[in-house]
């Protein structure tokens, strides 16, 4: 009889290092970037975003995907509930369900937010790495939530960060993440009243906020920087996506579509001709990053499920070789 092994977030999170997913992360971009992954855009559940009906101001992705390195299916639902903050539920829901490819037998399930956390910090700070040689950078992040924590803790596996020019539209929120990343950043974390402030002479700029009035200018960006919108809003002004040198991203086919290029792919500003390569070609060394110091890049890792079903298999394995979680038989098979 076939066991699926059942692992709690507490179980998730002593199984997982951001060190380590980089490194799934990494490894997954490049069979995205040989034909070696397969991933179909995600699918989307739309319970009532703006006012529509059923009125949840939520909405659910399904996100599937085979990655060949590993030679893993599976697929992660996941689901933001807007209204939960303020009643101190989290804004994440999600699920990671792991399967053979050759028989169809689930060998895993297990909470799915903290991966989803884990790896949107990794797969930004990969892509940075390959896009450019710049080692010592000054970044500006928007928004000092999770994924706030996660892109810092992430890029400081790959750079060093002499400064952090943090904004949040709350203030109190961005006090609370220098506190709790100052030992991370000892006295190199600057907290900004002014949004223009963290982006103008950062060469990082990442944005992980719920943001969609194009807040990041094309004015505040330098030459040779490369921002990363990746909040699920729109975050860029058209002005810096349609004038940026290289536009890069991870999935070509939900990029266009969602995200920071919605709007911009709407008024027919930008195609997919204008998209420069996958974050998967640079990783697999088809396409280049920065090749002349004055380029900008907006690179748009949206997020895919290959990147949670890598990062959970190898939660399954360590978790396997660890005896840690509960196994249960959904079938008689």
């Amino acid at each position: 009889m076939s066991k699926t092994l059942l692992l709690s977030e507490d179980q998730v999170r002593s199984l997982l290092s951001i060190k380590e997913v980089i490194g799934v992360c990494e490894k997954t971009f490049e069979g995205m970037g040989t034909d070696r992954v397969v991933n179909p855009t995600k699918v989307t559940l739309d319970l009532g975003i703006g006012g529509k009906w059923p009125g949840f101001n939520a909405s659910m992705n399904a996100m599937p995907a085979y990655v060949g390195w590993q030679n893993i299916a599976g697929i992660k639902w996941i689901g933001g509930w807007f209204d939960n903050p303020s009643k101190g539920l989290p804004f994440l829901s999600a699920m990671m369900l792991l399967l053979e490819a050759e028989t169809g037998r689930f060998i895993a399930a297990m909470e799915g937010n903290y991966i989803t956390d884990l790896r949107t910090g990794a797969q930004s700070a990969v892509a940075y790495k390959h896009l450019s040689d710049k080692r010592n950078i000054v970044m500006g992040l928007y928004g000092a939530g999770v994924q706030g924590r996660t892109q810092t803790a992430a890029f400081s596996e790959v750079c060093t960060i002499e400064e952090l020019r943090v904004y949040d539209i709350n203030p109190e929120a961005a006090k609370k993440f220098k506190t709790d990343m100052e030992n991370l950043l000892p006295g190199k974390i600057k907290i900004c009243s002014d949004p223009k402030d963290a982006a103008v002479g950062s060469d990082v700029i990442v944005s992980v906020s719920h943001g969609s009035d194009k807040f990041i200018k094309n004015e505040w960006v330098k030459p040779g920087a490369a921002v990363f919108p990746m909040g699920s809003g729109t975050e860029a002004a058209d002005e810096l996506l349609v004038g940026a040198d290289k536009i890069i991203v991870d999935h070509i086919g939900q990029t266009m579509h969602r995200g920071a290029l919605k709007d911009v792919v709407a008024k027919n500003l930008v195609t997919e001709k204008n998209i420069y390569a996958t974050i998967g070609e640079v990783v697999a060394g088809k396409k280049r990053g920065f090749e002349k110091p004055e380029q900008r890049i907006v690179c748009i890792p949206i997020g895919t499920g290959a990147m949670d079903v890598a990062s959970a298999f190898l939660v399954y394995e360590k978790a396997k070789k660890q005896g840690i979680g509960t196994e249960f038989s959904f079938t008689n098979f």
